[in-house]
């Protein structure tokens, strides 16, 4: 069409997308150009304005590499990524709740055996957790593969550290017949999320804080079962009711008790005193959860 301007531009875009051969990306972007379009509509931005939006993101992608994906950090802090979750991770009542996947999470964990550490440097107050894999019934889930990961105990992942080994607090667990799991590692702390790229500069420019509050990280999944991505949180952080990302939820907060007792450390191979955590696991056959 000519005489594009104000009134017109949601319907021209929308009709030159009617050779579009998929219904369902026509769908979405039509809803992107009509909710795009209102808010242009509605806050005006000036030229230099829509010129700094276009900046911003670029440099987001610009930051963008192997090891950091500032674009999944945009969609977290912005609460997309756990509204998101929430739409497709619609489970039925008493399974786990599911939580953010992360922008640290790295394939190709090394497995291990159940009791072993994950952390490989030692640096941190010592931890055991534990729990259990069940389905909604109650009962043990055999062969469940918990994929486990965490920040160090001064709040850095791995790939964020030099220092640590690679593959740091990281490890992958497969459940037996009573569908426990166990190992140690060392009590996770509350971190920022980077605030060294454009991210960063949106929090700070909006008055908010970048803090993520303690927690490991699992995937939680079985053969017939519908797997989960979610956290443990450490009970009485500061950070549990603000977290940048939006993650928090109550049934995900446990309390990591502090120990101590020598001879239970040595038994499970860890310094004296150490911390304790346990959380179990529900997983929803496939079946229930469609």
């Amino acid at each position: 069409m000519r005489d594009f301007n104000e009134m017109s531009a949601t319907a021209a875009v929308i009709d030159r997308m009617a050779g579009c051969e998929s219904p369902r990306l026509r769908e979405i972007m039509t809803s992107v150009v009509t909710h795009l379009h209102a808010v242009i509509r509605e806050v005006e931005p000036t030229q230099e304005e829509w010129l700094a939006a276009i900046a911003f993101l670029t440099d987001t992608g610009k930051i963008c590499d192997d090891k950091r994906q500032e674009f999944i950090l945009l969609s977290d802090t912005l609460g997309v990524s756990m509204l998101a979750d929430a739409i497709n991770n619609r489970k039925p009542s008493g399974a786990t709740e599911s939580t953010v996947l992360g922008p640290f999470h790295v394939a190709g964990a090394p497995p291990r055996t159940m009791g072993d550490t994950i952390s490989l440097d030692g640096k941190g107050d010592p931890a055991w957790v534990s729990g259990r894999v069940l389905d909604l019934d109650g009962n043990p889930i055999e062969g469940a593969c918990l994929d486990v990961w965490q920040s160090s105990s001064e709040g850095a992942y791995d790939v964020q550290d030099p220092d640590q080994p690679d593959m740091n607090l990281r490890g992958l667990f497969t459940t037996g017949k009573d569908g426990r799991y166990y190992f140690r590692t060392v009590r996770p702390s509350s971190y920022p999320v980077p605030t060294d790229g454009p991210v960063g500069g949106m929090l700070t420019a909006l008055g908010r804080h970048p803090m993520r509050p303690a927690h490991i990280h699992f995937i939680v999944g079985a053969p017939g079962f519908e797997p989960v991505t979610t956290h443990v949180f450490v009970a009485g952080d500061p950070y549990l009711d603000s977290d940048a990302v939006f993650g928090v939820k109550s049934s995900l907060v446990e309390p990591f008790v502090e120990t101590d007792d020598s001879a239970r450390a040595s038994e499970l191979g860890l310094a004296n005193p150490f911390y304790v955590a346990g959380h179990d696991f529900v997983l929803a056959r496939q079946a229930e959860a469609d």
